[in-house]
């Protein structure tokens, strides 16, 4: 019958399958368990038949080696294997330093660079992919203006591809181009004045203020802030002094198909306890006994059904109402972080103490986030009055 699966053929070693397009296949099983295919078909029956009595004499010979066989099978699928198809085993499989699963997030984040930056790299080869065209490909981006988009989606590559070396499936890595992981559009974010802030604080709806507030003088993130929940919220009272902790421990992404997914903080280093300045208790502890339940696991920022995470999307339309009013169209959500980490550093904060705030990992990381937040015209005063 035209179109049949065409069955594989006992051989006394072996076996033979002609495959759709009239070619043959051969394989067989190992001394290691494990079937091993040519790597080739073959034009005709006697050839594969051929193939098969040289593995076989290689087996009884004792010459067979396992590690020998894999690596040339390695070598045959990075010859025929698109770039789209590791991806997609390397994003299922890969994990961190930790042994853990790339998050969710991270995860759809890296098909979503596979289907759009290296769209057109999806359905090449790995071993077709080469330093030129990965170059003018990069190049290509960068001239579209798209230099964080481009940096993002060469590390990726460039890790795949270092993934595929390591396995066997290409010889070297196309990825050489010098420093275009870390390449950036140059822009700085400049964190808002106190006014400002005040002034994006009072533009929200009453029901999001403390959202601006806690973002602003505790720096957690977005997906930490949108996960707190009463529990989180530590109140602390010694004679007529109140102190707040708001203790992170957990995150929220949105997923594409998978909906709100809560796991841990972006590192272990995002697991923290952070003390509000006093100044803005009354703001969160007034919005505790007028917007949240008093079950421990009450959301401190639900949607509008008051019991499921509030979109991103959803929050943002409030925020860019603030920013506007703050006259501060410019100033992302991260801003916000920005000038925690500044407020903090003017109350003298080491750089350890603002590692620890801000939930990083390395000094390097905390130290991007700090600003002088004009004390350069106080230090300069202070060396004049030594002088």
């Amino acid at each position: 019958m035209a179109g049949a699966k065409k069955r594989k053929r006992r051989e006394s070693f072996g076996a033979i399958r002609q495959r759709s397009s009239g070619r043959y296949q051969a394989s067989y099983v190992g001394p290691d368990g494990v079937r091993h295919y040519a790597p080739q078909t073959f034009d005709n029956m006697t050839d594969a038949r051929g193939w098969l009595a040289i593995q076989q004499a290689n087996i009884h010979s004792k010459s067979w080696s396992s590690t020998d066989t894999r690596a040339i099978e390695q070598a045959r699928r990075g010859r025929t294997e698109t770039l789209a198809d590791y991806a997609e085993s390397w994003i299922s499989t890969r994990t961190n330093r930790h042994g853990e699963h790339l998050r969710p997030r991270t995860a759809a984040e890296y098909r979503r660079l596979v289907k759009g930056p290296l769209r057109s790299f999806a359905d090449l080869r790995l071993a077709a992919i080469t330093s030129e065209g990965v170059r003018v490909w990069y190049s290509g981006l960068i001239i579209a203006g798209t230099k964080t988009q481009a940096a993002r989606a060469y590390e990726l590559l460039k890790s795949i591809m270092a993934t595929a070396v390591n396995d066997g499936r290409i010889k070297s890595n196309p990825c050489q181009i010098r420093g275009a992981a870390s390449a950036s559009t140059g822009k700085k974010t400049t964190p808002p004045t106190a006014a400002e802030l005040q002034k994006m604080v009072d533009a929200m709806p009453q029901r999001y203020k403390a959202a601006v507030v806690l973002a602003a003088w505790t720096g957690v993130r977005f997906g930490e802030l949108m996960e707190l929940r009463r529990k989180d919220i530590e109140v602390l009272t010694e004679g007529d002094q109140t102190t707040i902790v708001v203790n992170v421990s957990r995150g929220v992404t949105q997923v594409t198909g998978q909906g709100f997914v809560v796991g841990p903080t972006k590192s272990e280093a995002g697991v923290r306890s952070i003390v509000l300045p006093p100044h803005v208790n009354a703001v969160v502890l007034g919005h505790l006994k007028d917007h949240v339940p008093r079950f421990p696991e009450s959301l401190l920022f639900p949607a509008a059904d008051g019991s499921t995470h509030l979109s991103q999307s959803t929050f943002y339309r409030h925020w860019d109402t603030a920013r506007s009013a703050a006259k501060r169209p410019d100033l992302p959500w991260h801003g916000l972080r920005h000038y925690g980490a500044t407020r903090a550093a003017v109350a003298g904060a080491t750089l350890k103490e603002l590692q620890a705030r801000l939930g990083h990992s390395t000094v390097a990381a905390a130290m991007r986030y700090q600003h002088t937040a004009g004390r350069d015209e106080e230090l300069a005063r202070r060396m004049s009055e030594l002088a």
